[in-house]
């Protein structure tokens, strides 16, 4: 749903060679930080987060070089002991845009679409709407926020999100949403307006990740939740993905807080699919996600694939924004989700075969950027281990 762009653009190439500790050796391997380092380290930037003011409580996940790491630090509820756990259904707003990708990527190696495939081919009825001066809309450009769709549907939230900030932004999104559903979606989409030739523009688009799960359902044949559940049930044993809560998930699903309101706002409101912003899921399950994201499948490889280059350093692929070039990090993938009620990020650094996931229960304006200092003690401190054991080459 909500997401504010958050690449970080004041990257600069940096190639600098250091030197192995045996240079007589066979060559230079890898050495990770050691556990006992970098859990220390996990529980530092936890910690540091949680003092920020309106910070409750966070949870961070981390793969490094193949062993996993899971910190829960704060209470969920301010005055009450509650302190996250591994059962803790969070919101992962706009992450789930990750999934669908991955989804997208898969029905793009099992030659079920193409990339290049007119989106009304997947559409019924007539949508002369969906294209610019003859050049259509295409899946890739869903898939890139180049597509010149709004960012929502229907069009009156993109006014209610204007204001994020506003304490009645949840309730006023809850009203719109209240009712919305997939052929209240489809109606709209009639009415869009593209003012520009796809593929050009990058223009964030969660209508757009909407249009892709109703994509998948057509070519699937099969309801999106179904088709999540199933995929990553099987192919990264994730077992806790949700869109709709029964009574007892929505018992383990974590309360947050809005702006700087004292009091916990409501869950984020049900859009038609969910694919931009509805997936719940614990910590566990975001680092078999991670460790996923940093293996050898080919659906990996294929969503990570650039579709669109903005300029040398920003990218996007099946979703993933991807940033090159920085001076510690290296090339990487990362995406922010922001809803109401809680804030996360999740960033793929192959440099350092890592990933890292970390989310609180509070969405404010300061939010994202103390979650990304955060990441970037954990990934400095490593940079710093592997740079100080004389190992490796950082470019």
């Amino acid at each position: 749903m909500h997401a504010t762009p958050m690449m970080v653009r004041n990257r600069g190439w940096f190639s600098c060679l250091l030197l192995c500790a045996a240079l007589l050796g066979a060559g230079c391997r890898q050495t990770p930080a050691s556990p006992q380092d970098l859990g220390a380290t996990l529980d530092e930037a936890a910690a540091t987060l949680i003092e920020r003011p309106l910070l409750h409580a966070t949870s961070i996940g981390v793969v490094y070089r193949g062993q996993a790491f899971i910190r829960h630090r704060g209470d969920m509820q301010a005055g009450r002991p509650s302190p996250p756990t591994d059962a803790t259904l969070y919101e992962i707003g706009s992450l789930s845009k990750t999934l669908a990708g991955a989804l997208m990527a898969n029905a793009v190696l099992e030659h079920r679409l193409g990339l290049d495939d007119d989106v009304r081919r997947y559409l019924q009825g007539d949508y002369p709407n969906l294209q610019y001066q003859g050049e259509p809309i295409r899946i890739r450009h869903l898939l890139s926020h180049t597509g010149g769709l709004p960012n929502m549907l229907p069009e009156r939230a993109n006014t209610v999100l204007a204001d994020f900030l506003d304490h009645d932004t949840p309730r006023n999104l809850n009203a719109i949403y209240a009712h919305y559903g997939k052929p209240d979606f489809l109606k709209d989409l009639h009415s869009v307006e593209i003012h520009q030739a796809p593929g050009k523009t990058y223009a964030y688009s969660s209508a757009g990740t909407e249009l892709v799960a109703h994509i998948l359902e057509t070519v699937y044949a099969s309801d999106y939740e179904q088709l999540l559940r199933r995929f990553f049930r099987d192919a990264a044993g994730m077992t806790d993905l949700r869109i709709r809560l029964n009574d007892a998930d929505a018992s383990r699903l974590a309360p947050g807080y809005h702006s700087d309101n004292t009091v916990p706002t409501t869950p984020m409101p049900a859009l038609p699919w969910a694919a931009a912003g509805g997936v719940k899921t614990t910590v566990p399950d975001m680092v078999n996600f991670l460790r996923f994201q940093l293996g050898d499948s080919p659906v990996v490889a294929e969503s990570h694939r650039a579709l669109a280059t903005f300029d040398p350093e920003f990218s996007i692929g099946y979703f993933w924004n991807i940033a090159r070039g920085d001076a510690v990090k290296g090339d990487y993938y990362v995406h922010h989700g922001g809803v109401p009620r809680s804030q996360c990020y999740v960033y793929i650094l192959p440099k350092y075969d890592l990933g890292i996931f970390i989310i609180t229960n509070q969405s404010g304006d300061q939010t994202a950027r103390a979650m990304e200092k955060a990441v970037d003690a954990v990934v400095n401190r490593i940079a710093e281990q592997e740079r100080a054991a004389g190992t490796g080459v950082f470019r």
